[in-house]
């Protein structure tokens, strides 16, 4: 069992819609409602997306890790307000996105993710995502709550 501030795996799915392959956040390690969430992902190299990107030099592409920083997100704005929880989190926008070093086969994504202004219907966040220490990819995220599938 997990604690208020961790998720795991059933928890995450019963919030977010996406499914494997599509999931990209394996476990929550910390939450402050509103304000901030930590999410990992773990990098194997039997992710799909390796078969070809690239072949011979497998690299997780930049586009999935914005997108796993994404879903860290929606969790946290989906959380934070009881009235979004059954509704689904749709990406609006990201600005500032930088991809600092390759993401590899076994390396452990940290991603972390703080609410510059969160509301009942916008998010604004900043998300950076990183192996051990260092920083490998950063932005900004717009997103916006609506209905979900019933």
């Amino acid at each position: 069992m997990t604690s208020p501030q961790t998720l795991g795996l059933d928890e995450i799915q019963r919030l977010l819609p996406h499914r494997y392959p599509f999931l990209l956040v394996d476990r929550i390690i910390s939450l402050e409602l509103g304000k901030r969430i930590v999410g990992m992902k773990n990098v194997s190299i039997n992710e799909p997306f390796f078969q070809g990107h690239f072949p011979g030099r497998p690299i997780m592409p930049g586009v999935l890790i914005a997108e796993a920083m994404a879903q860290v997100g929606g969790i946290l704005a989906l959380l934070s307000l009881p009235e979004n929880q059954g509704n689904a989190l749709f990406l609006l926008g990201m600005d500032k996105m930088r991809f600092r070093q390759p993401v590899l086969p076994g390396d452990q994504l940290r991603l972390e993710v703080e609410s510059l202004r969160g509301g009942k219907k916008f998010w604004k966040m900043k998300a950076q995502a990183f192996v051990e220490q260092t920083l490998v990819a950063e932005g900004e995220l717009m997103a916006a709550v609506g209905q979900g599938e019933e």
